[in-house]
C-alpha cells in the first residue's frame, strides 16, 4: 500500500505569524493533528504539530502572542505520494516524528500520519455481539 492510499488530502496551511492559538483554533476546526507553515519570506515549508502547541503551553508561554513560526520544525523529512506506507513508517519511526508532508511537485498534496498508516494496516473493527 502506498503513502497515497492513506495520507489525508486535508492540508491544513498557515503562515508563520499565525498565533499558536490560531493555529490550535484551525487545527481543532479541521480535526488535524498538524498544520503545514508555508513561509514564502524564508525557509520555505515547516510543520507545526499539536505537540509543538503543547509543548509551548508547558513552558508558561502565551498562546495569543507566540507564533507559529517560532514552534515550526523546519529541518522536516517530506514523502512522496509513490512511497510504501513501510517506507512512511521507518521514516517516522527513525525521525521521531508522527507526521510527514506529502510533496508531489512542487506543493503539498497531503499529510499521513501514524494514525493513518495504522488505520491501513489494522483490520477494521468488528462489532461482537456480546
Amino acid at each position: 500500500m502506498l503513502v497515497s492510499d492513506a495520507m489525508s488530502t486535508v492540508v491544513l496551511t498557515i503562515g508563520p505569524a499565525h498565533t499558536l492559538r490560531q493555529a490550535a483554533r484551525l487545527m481543532s476546526a479541521r480535526h488535524v493533528g498538524a498544520a503545514v507553515v508555508l513561509d514564502e519570506d524564508s525557509s520555505g515549508l515547516g510543520i507545526l504539530t499539536e505537540r509543538d502547541i503543547l509543548n509551548s503551553l508547558a513552558l508558561g508561554q502565551n498562546p495569543d502572542s507566540e507564533t507559529a513560526g517560532t514552534h515550526t520544525t523546519t529541518d522536516v523529512v517530506f514523502a512522496a505520494p509513490t512511497w510504501t506506507l513501510e517506507e512512511a513508517a521507518s521514516a517516522m519511526s527513525h525521525g521521531g516524528f508522527r507526521h510527514l508532508i506529502v510533496l508531489d511537485g512542487n506543493g503539498p498534496v497531503g499529510i499521513v500520519s501514524v494514525r493513518d498508516i495504522i488505520r491501513c494496516w489494522a483490520p477494521a473493527r468488528q462489532h461482537v455481539p456480546a
